[in-house]
């Protein structure tokens, strides 16, 4: 194997270490449910209505709503949407960035859910509910 590749193999095998040991949660609840996520069907609804959103969108959404608060450089977000081995411009981020703020933002130019840290990327600033779960 090259070098690039023995790396992407061993951040997938850590990713799928990772992933097994993040608790699952099938729904997640924003802001007294005005923003849910349903993580088994891949949906997003906004005030009872469903969204529409491309699977890179819901995995970009999911990533930030997954640790509120938190910050997310551009390369990390693109490493968790598109995979580590995407060699396109991390600026692709703030295109998917833009289309979902117009799909869950009240008013796109002044976001509530998805808040940009200039010089550093992106945190999701929604509250969070209880955890629900649909056992």
């Amino acid at each position: 194997f090259s070098p690039r590749e023995l790396v992407a193999r061993v951040r997938a095998i850590l990713r799928r270490v990772k992933s097994e040991r993040e608790p699952q949660r099938d729904i997640l609840s924003f802001d007294h449910g005005k923003l849910r996520l349903d993580v088994a069907k891949q949906e997003a609804s906004l005030g009872g209505e469903v969204i529409y959103l491309t699977p890179n969108e819901f995995k970009l959404l999911l990533a930030l709503v997954r640790y509120p608060g938190r910050v997310y450089t551009r390369s990390e977000l693109i490493n968790k949407v598109q995979g580590y081995e995407y060699e396109g411009y991390d600026r692709t981020i703030d295109v998917h960035v833009k289309n979902l703020r117009q799909k869950i933002e009240e008013d796109p130019k002044m976001p509530r859910y998805i808040l940009t840290v200039f010089g550093v990327g992106y945190k999701f600033g929604g509250e969070e509910d209880g955890k629900t779960s649909l056992d």
